[in-house]
């Protein structure tokens, strides 16, 4: 019976000559077959899963992206401002709020002054709470004008520009004013704490993206920017 299936086959093995002298059988009868059959010719047995390892698989179009893209896993990467730089900024933008508190005083002292040479002692003491109110106003100002505005509109406060840092959120982009409100706020209330303001500040020290505990309260990272 072998002898008659191998006779029948013959014919078939002389139909299809192979190619390059790679031989394919077919797996039940043992027919000689041409690459990439789906079906042998003389038993009918399916033969799909060689057709499809025989089939090339045709190469990616000329300027076609890869199928799996890289994506990066936290965002765009950054330039983190190192704590020396930030400390250096801080201190600029401290002495900013010192001087404009100084030109504040000088004026409410001439007032007071000139208040006690008019009109006695008792409104030179008015006055002189006035000044103690005056202190805290001033340094809100500044603050909020150096630390909130600026930062919100192109991302540093004047000391931050000079050292040219930059203040950004996750993705890079300028933090809104509501964040660096926040920020802020949270600066101020850490600082009346004890040691926990000192902590805060050096902080940067040891965080793996140099980030200040007033940083992490919005998410927002201090980096370098060589363009301020």
């Amino acid at each position: 019976m072998q002898g008659e299936v191998r006779n029948r086959t013959k014919g078939y093995t002389d139909l299809f000559p192979t190619k390059g002298g790679a031989n394919v059988f077919c797996t039940s009868c043992g027919a000689n077959l041409a690459a990439g059959s789906a079906f042998c010719p003389a038993c009918g047995t399916r033969l799909a899963s060689s057709a499809a390892a025989s089939a090339p698989i045709p190469p990616p179009a000329a300027g076609s992206a890869p199928p799996y893209a890289a994506v990066p896993a936290y965002g765009p990467a950054m330039d983190y401002a190192t704590w020396g730089t930030r400390a250096l900024g801080y201190i600029v933008d401290s002495l900013l709020v010192g001087v404009v508190v100084g030109v504040v005083y000088a004026l409410a002292g001439g007032m007071m002054a000139a208040v006690a040479g008019l009109a006695g002692h008792h409104a030179a003491g008015g006055v002189c709470c006035l000044m103690l109110v005056l202190f805290p106003v001033a340094s809100l100002a500044v603050g909020l004008y150096n630390r909130v505005y600026l930062v919100a509109q192109r991302g540093y406060s004047i000391g931050q520009g000079l050292v040219k840092v930059k203040v950004v959120d996750g993705s890079g982009r300028l933090i809104s004013q509501q964040a660096a409100l926040i920020r802020l706020l949270a600066h101020v209330g850490m600082s009346l704490i004890a040691f926990l303001g000192l902590i805060d500040l050096l902080w940067p020290l040891w965080d793996e993206r140099r980030q200040t505990l007033h940083d992490k309260a919005v998410s927002c990272y201090v980096i370098h920017n060589p363009g301020a």
